[in-house]
């Protein structure tokens, strides 16, 4: 089997060889297909929420599926641990081969694992344990790939050349995106929806080849390399890592820039995304378009921005990136309302639901069982408007009174239902639900975003600006987490504060802002986690961590 050649000892001054841009392209190709494994979960994370959690109630499916893909997230740092401790004493070529084949297999199963109503508590279960499995591999992959890449280049160009591994994570979900709106489109939304969703997992087995034969035709760092033959390798990476002056440097790497990286990420692609689709009733087919067509135009400027930090720095990229989303945030998801369905922004507008009630009596409507029956009168409004996605406001009424919706200058009635048994306020809450559908559709509430009203350009138009900001976050992070950190500690340093960044404060942004919007009634409110996220690490950052564009990583 052929192999990469011309790799220095060393990186060199001046342009990559021939070799090292194979190199790059090698690792960030690999990578690019173990991302789009991961990611195909959380683009069809609904639809997999009525398959395999079809036992609890619509909005409990949506947020244990959403729970399910973070649990993917929340082994990262552990995979991080396993692989980067194997990458910095045995090698960095040898964990691509690893998680590669690890998550290339997991992602197959999904696609092949039978749902709720064929094995019962099993199909979660095992899902589950298959995402933790995709988490694992994806916790060693990135500071492998970053790390091999950035001890290829030459000194004065890592930014810019380890911005191609950046690029990765997008690609992976434009990719996703497009073979899963290309197999809805061809099969059609019912085939699809019934079992055409599982074809993006189970031709993941191609690209796990691909992966494989990529990755076999890489040679060692050089820098390893020649480490290892000075026998000046790491004995015991983790403790070197994290329990010597090393873990503070660690600690400020992960709330100084991987968190707001990471919230910045995650808001202006997934969460964008969720609130398209889950929020704004956009069709997904649609929602999915607009996604990649933004992908596919703002991806660029990874590089771009790669390239800049070489010049000016990465800290102040990454910082001003966290500002700029913060300060921007809620203006522009208002926007993407006021583009994408003018129809509900207009029935917000001119006729607000409003729910008169005792707030004693008003439960946040979060099950985090899927069991819990809202049977009070002041539930029984709020959970029928969450359902449908309507944003709602609660004003106090007298203590112990019954309460009751306004829409503009329509008043209904709810009912409390704690004395009455399972058929009778089953029949009670269909009629209430009939009833309030009526209201609704009266008020001007539309039941899906209207394609015609739809301004596409400029939903397009927010949606790039969404993914500028993350390229600026993401685009220098690589070589900045690199260059933070000596050679013989540097895969096991660098891949915990990334994967604690991106798995927990990123990973469970989905699921922590549907949550808040789902316990306060106002759509936009999900958006203060991103926010304060990215504005503490813009102040630590700044403050605490120094810039290394210009730090030889030799040493």
């Amino acid at each position: 089997m052929s192999s990469v050649t011309a790799t220095p000892a060393a990186p060199a001054q001046g342009a990559l060889t021939k070799g090292h841009k194979k190199v790059i392209f090698a690792s960030s190709l690999g990578t690019v297909f173990e991302w789009y494994d991961f990611y195909l979960y959380g683009s069809l994370a609904a639809l997999i929420g009525k398959h395999f959690f079809s036992g609890l109630n619509e909005t409990s499916q949506f947020i244990f599926a959403l729970l399910a893909f973070a649990a993917g997230f929340a082994v990262r740092p552990f995979g991080a641990l396993v692989f980067g401790r194997l990458g910095d004493m045995v090698g960095r070529k040898y964990t691509f081969l690893v998680t590669i084949v690890l998550m290339g297999f997991s992602t197959f199963l999904v696609g092949v694992l039978p749902g709720y109503e064929t094995i019962g508590i099993a199909a979660p279960i095992i899902l589950i344990t298959l995402r933790l499995a995709q988490g694992l591999a994806l916790g060693g992959e990135y500071g492998g790939a970053a790390t091999y890449v950035a001890e290829h280049a030459p000194n004065g160009k890592r930014g810019l050349y380890t911005s191609f591994i950046q690029t990765t994570a997008t690609l992976g979900l434009f990719l996703s995106l497009l073979v899963i709106w290309a197999c809805r489109n061809y099969l059609g939304k019912e085939a699809f929806e019934e079992w055409g969703w599982r074809i993006p997992f189970i031709v993941s087995v191609l690209l796990l080849g691909v992966s494989v034969w990529i990755r076999m035709q890489l040679h060692e760092s050089p820098l390893f390399k020649q480490m290892k033959e000075e026998g000046k390798q790491s004995k015991a990476p983790l403790t070197e890592s994290f329990l010597s002056k090393n873990g503070k440097i660690v600690l400020l790497a992960l709330l100084g820039a991987t968190a707001g990286q990471a919230v910045v990420w995650y808001t202006g692609q997934f969460y964008a995304l969720f609130f398209l689709t889950k929020t704004l009733s956009v069709d997904p087919n649609t929602a999915d378009l607009m996604i990649a067509i933004a992908l596919a135009i703002a991806t660029i400027g990874f590089v771009v921005f790669g390239w800049l930090s070489d010049k000016i720095g990465r800290k102040r990229i990454i910082m001003v990136g966290c500002l700029l989303a913060a300060l921007t945030y809620f203006p522009v998801f208002k926007a993407l309302t006021h583009y994408a369905n003018p129809a509900l922004e207009d029935a917000v507008k001119t006729a607000p639901a409003v729910v008169h009630a005792d707030r004693s009596r008003c439960a946040l409507q979060f099950d985090p069982v899927g069991k819990k029956t809202f049977k009070q009168s002041c539930d029984i409004i709020t959970s029928a408007l969450a359902k449908k996605g309507i944003p709602y406001t609660i004003q106090d009424a007298p203590a112990g009174s019954l309460a009751r919706l306004s829409l503009g200058g329509t008043s209904l009635e709810s009912f409390e239902g704690e004395a009455l048994d399972k058929d009778a306020f089953k029949a009670k809450q269909e009629a209430f639900g009939k009833a309030l559908g009526e209201a609704l559709t009266a008020a001007g509430y539309p039941a899906k975003a209207d394609d015609a009203r739809m301004n596409k350009p400029m939903v397009i138009l927010l949606l790039t600006y969404l993914v500028t900001l993350v390229a600026m976050v993401y685009g220098p992070i690589a070589a900045w987490l690199v260059e933070l950190f000596p050679t013989r500690i540097r895969y096991t340093s660098m891949s915990l504060p990334y994967h604690i960044g991106n798995g927990w404060f990123g990973g469970f942004l989905p699921f922590i802002a549907f949550t808040i919007v789902a316990a306060t009634g106002n759509i936009y409110s999900g958006l203060w986690y991103p926010i304060i996220v990215a504005v503490l690490t813009a102040i630590i950052g700044s403050l605490f961590l120094r810039e290394t564009k210009d730090v030889d990583i030799t040493q």
